[in-house]
């Protein structure tokens, strides 16, 4: 798996950036505000992820997934590990990432990269997004806010 920053002329991979964030709108606008990154195999997309500015310290993973054919292979740790990395060279020293309360599995990944809970804007999915979202039988209702300081 290669990992290599989008370039502007490219086209944003918005199959994937969806799957992690359903409004378009919002997936466009920070993607145009920050740093685009792709996972390519064998010159196929199969993982994205995004990294925005917070202010001169502080980056944030605004968006990350990956293909349902390579989940559990170990590839999201790697693009959690790649964030860091492309972070840390950017010159910030921390990250900060959110995920949905009903974000099992994103929640766990996270905690064993490195992240530790930082807050829960409560309400923020049912604020910002106009259909409900589900996952693992929740609703997707609160933003859990993580932290990693590089």
């Amino acid at each position: 798996m290669n990992i290599r920053q989008l370039e502007a002329r490219e086209e944003l991979p918005l199959d994937l950036l969806l799957e992690a964030d359903p409004s378009e709108q919002l997936v466009r606008s920070y993607c145009a505000d920050g740093y685009c990154f792709v996972a390519e195999k064998q010159e196929a997309v199969i993982g994205v992820f995004v990294l925005i500015a917070l202010d001169s310290a502080t980056a944030e993973i605004k968006n990350i997934a990956l293909a349902e054919p390579e989940r559990g292979k170990g590839h999201g740790k790697r693009l959690v590990l790649v964030a860091l990395e492309e972070a840390r060279k950017l010159g910030f020293t921390a990250v900060e990432i959110g995920t949905g309360n009903s974000s099992l599995a994103q929640l766990a990944l996270y905690q064993k990269c490195g992240f530790r809970m930082k807050t829960i804007d409560r309400d923020f999915f049912t604020r910002h997004y106009t259909e409900p979202i589900f996952e693992n039988g929740l609703e997707c209702r609160d933003m859990v806010r993580l932290d990693y300081r590089l």
